[in-house]
């Protein structure tokens, strides 16, 4: 008669077969994915080094334009601004100090002059401001200003600037002590700050802008600023407005003026302008824009790379 621990030790036996077994296929089939793991990760690694050498040769390359289109720059651009001005606006605080500087080198290798820069605080475009703006530009403007008759507080103070600050083609240049008086009132707003010991009146503007406004008070922002690049761009030969590819976006300045026709076919836009390149479209299209001619310069969508250069006389 068979016990209980002959049972017993047949279990076990027939428990210890089935796990020496399991060890034995698993190690039999861990090997094989093992060494597909072991070629992948390999093959990998292989990718890895080809995408590290082919960005630093990409690199290379951008190096090598941008030092060609920076060495290039002043002979494109010699005597399209021939004893011209330009007012610089800078939009926001993402501007950075190194485009102010390469674009106003530019304008001085093109023989024009900067005659000022204004460079826009939060305040400006902050619907809260309005009800201040609106009191101020209403009452109290120096002798010979007029304005619209609008409720629109950017409509308002963006035609101010513009009639103080843009000298009108082929007209007399305004009053400098008007501009001194309105830029000084606008600076007790703190809604912009003048850069420099004066701001003159200009033939042309260029807008410097970078990025885009966030909230739920983005277009009213957005609004506030293309009532001011409107305004300048009527009063004055010309303005272009150069930013980086992020305010291109649906609420970027670029994005804004370059979703409405009718603003697109108005106001020259750069999307580029952190580049030499950008910085000669911005420049040359100044030149388009006193001829009538405005376009959509960089490497956006729909855009060209540069404007046309001007015609040279033999």
């Amino acid at each position: 008669m068979i016990d209980f621990r002959y049972h017993l030790v047949s279990l076990i036996a027939v428990f210890l077969a089935v796990a020496l077994g399991i060890i034995i296929g698993t190690t039999a089939l861990n090997q094989p994915i093992l060494n597909d793991i072991e070629g992948q990760v390999a093959a990998l690694e292989q990718d890895k080094r080809s995408l590290e050498d082919r960005t630093q040769a990409l690199q290379a390359q951008l190096d090598t334009t941008q030092a060609f289109d920076a060495a290039v720059a002043p002979a494109l651009v010699e005597g399209t601004l021939t004893d011209s001005s330009v007012l610089l606006v800078v939009t926001n605080e993402a501007v950075t100090q190194d485009d102010i500087d390469e674009v106003s080198t530019l304008i001085g290798e093109a023989g024009g002059t900067v005659s000022g820069q204004i460079s826009l605080q939060p305040e400006y475009t902050d619907p809260n401001s309005e009800a201040a703006l609106q009191s101020y530009v209403t009452s109290g403007l120096p002798s010979g200003i007029t304005v619209p008759e609008a409720d629109d507080a950017g409509q308002l103070v963006g035609a101010l600037l513009a009639q103080v600050l843009m000298t009108p083609a082929g007209g007399p240049a305004p009053d400098g002590t008007a501009a001194s008086s309105v830029l000084a009132g606008l600076t007790a707003l703190d809604v912009l700050a003048s850069e420099g010991d004066s701001v003159a009146a200009a033939d042309y503007a260029i807008v410097l802008t970078s990025g885009g406004f966030t909230g739920d008070d983005a277009a009213e922002r957005n609004a506030t600023l293309v009532e001011l690049v409107s305004a300048l761009d009527a009063a004055s030969s010309g303005a272009v407005v150069a930013g980086d590819a992020a305010s291109t976006g649906e609420t970027g300045l670029i994005g804004v003026l370059r979703a409405d026709p009718t603003l697109s076919a108005a106001v020259s836009t750069v999307d580029n302008v952190g580049t030499a390149a950008g910085r000669i479209s911005t420049v040359l299209a100044l030149g388009g824009e006193a001829e009538g001619t405005s376009g959509r310069y960089g490497t956006g969508e729909d855009t060209q790379p540069v404007p046309p250069l001007p015609a040279t006389t033999p």
